[in-house]
């Protein structure tokens, strides 16, 4: 142990050179040349809200059935259909698919939430994807199952802060491994 603690202490030079060029490439490309890519929420509940029916009489059976029923809207969510709805809603210039790629859809375990994830390079059209993907859901899946299960919670806000990427996070993880990579 003494020996490899004599090479280390003889190269020295070599081993803080090393830590500090990872170092400083890795804060120089993740402040300068990485784009920073935002990140805009919106939440959806799936349950039964018919105007003629009294929400207090829902049992037990119910709220799984509409937990179950996430997964389904989940899928929905992901369809070309939507997609288009919310182009055609926004009037943008991108194809179904880059669309696709920048949404993500995930259902919160044993809740009846659905939470609609965008990501951008620029904020505010970040939170206009997402407000627009949650009315587009709730629009479309109307239509095709003729039930209005889709109950937008609270809207989208345009993100002050990116998030990715994490300069500081990835300036640590290259000094430690320009550290582990010189010794």
């Amino acid at each position: 142990l003494m020996e490899y603690f004599n090479i280390v202490k003889k190269r020295w030079t070599v081993v803080l050179l090393i830590t500090l060029v990872s170092t400083l490439i890795s804060a120089l490309v993740s402040y300068f040349v990485i784009q920073p890519v935002y990140k805009a929420d919106i939440s959806v509940i799936i349950s039964n809200t018919q105007s003629g029916e009294d929400n207090s009489s829902q049992n037990y059976n119910d709220i799984l059935m509409y937990q179950r029923m996430v997964k389904s809207y989940v899928e929905i969510a992901k369809t070309r259909m939507v997609a288009e709805d919310v182009i055609d809603a926004l009037k943008l210039d991108i194809t179904n698919s880059e669309l696709l790629r920048m949404i993500s859809v995930s259902s919160t375990a044993d809740t009846e939430f659905l939470k609609i994830t965008v990501k951008s390079e620029d904020p505010k059209l970040a939170r206009d994807i997402a407000n627009q993907y949650a009315k587009s859901l709730k629009s479309i899946s109307k239509d095709v199952r003729g039930v209005d299960n889709v109950q937008l919670m609270d809207e989208a806000l345009i993100p002050t802060v990116p998030d990715s990427p994490r300069p500081l996070l990835n300036t640590a993880i290259a000094f430690f491994l320009g550290l582990m990579l010189s010794i």
